[in-house]
């Protein structure tokens, strides 16, 4: 069983879920050869359970959440972080990334023998990459650190079924994506999510790594709404339509009695 250290005992938590007592942005800075932006830092630093993490295209959202994620598995002995992504092959490039930060460690990346994308650390803890498929993250238990990447692309029962394998660790929810529509469990969260979440959102025209010409050349192409959506982080509406959403939703109300016809 996976959850059963190699000494016979049984499974316990982390020594420190979510506490790591240093700095995990100097930590990654010193450890992992990898100097963070000043919204990166803000990500990796925060000890809220449930992060938000709202960011342009080509922000470095994979490579800032897989660096977090060989953080939390070096400080946190015998812990588990499960990262789930529309796909297989984006998990497998999430897991790419935590390798190459793994080598920077010291550590020759091996998988667990039971997951085929996986990484083991020599304190027993792991790194697992899952597809975005419910039949495939059924079995999994005291995560410590889920990771919901692409969020606004995982569909709601996927998402549904996640959440309760952090119910006996209490462990850390973090959900990223650029956002795609007013549609889903990550648009809910940002828009109507309660006071337990942490919002961190990064457009485009923050990232010191995007030239403004580029991101010209790109409204030019793309037009006003895309551009808005994959670049400045806005929640556009899915289709056209006469009247937006909001609009919609305002208009709506349960304190009329259905009428009953026939």
């Amino acid at each position: 069983m996976w959850n059963t250290l190699p000494t016979g005992g049984e499974f316990r938590l982390p020594d420190r879920l979510g506490t790591q007592a240093e700095d995990p942005a100097e930590w990654i800075r010193e450890k992992l050869g990898f100097t963070p932006d000043a919204m990166q830092a803000r990500a990796l630093r925060t000890g809220s359970k449930r992060g938000l993490l709202n960011c342009s295209r080509q922000w470095g959202k994979s490579t800032v959440t897989a660096a977090k994620a060989a953080h939390w598995a070096s400080t946190a002995a015998g812990s588990l972080t499960l990262v789930v992504s529309p796909s297989g092959r984006q998990s497998g490039e999430f897991l790419r990334k935590a390798s190459e930060f793994a080598r920077k460690l010291g550590i020759r990346p091996k998988g667990d023998g039971d997951n085929q994308i996986s990484l083991v650390f020599p304190n027993e803890s792991r790194i697992v990459g899952l597809p975005g498929n419910e039949a495939t993250v059924r079995g999994f238990s005291a995560v410590s650190l889920l990771l919901v990447d692409e969020a606004a692309r995982v569909s709601d029962d996927l998402y549904m079924a996640l959440r309760p394998m952090l119910a006996v660790s209490d462990g850390a929810l973090w959900l990223m994506s650029t956002p795609f529509g007013k549609r889903g469990f990550f648009y809910d969260a940002w828009a109507n999510g309660g006071p337990e979440w942490e919002r961190i959102q990064a457009t485009a025209l923050e990232c010191p790594r995007i030239r403004p010409e580029f991101l010209e050349e790109e409204r030019a192409t793309m037009g006003e709404r895309w551009f808005r959506q994959e670049y400045l982080c806005e929640f556009q509406d899915a289709v056209s339509g006469v009247f937006e959403r909001e609009l919609v939703e305002r208009a709506i109300t349960y304190d009329v009695d259905p009428l009953e016809i026939g």
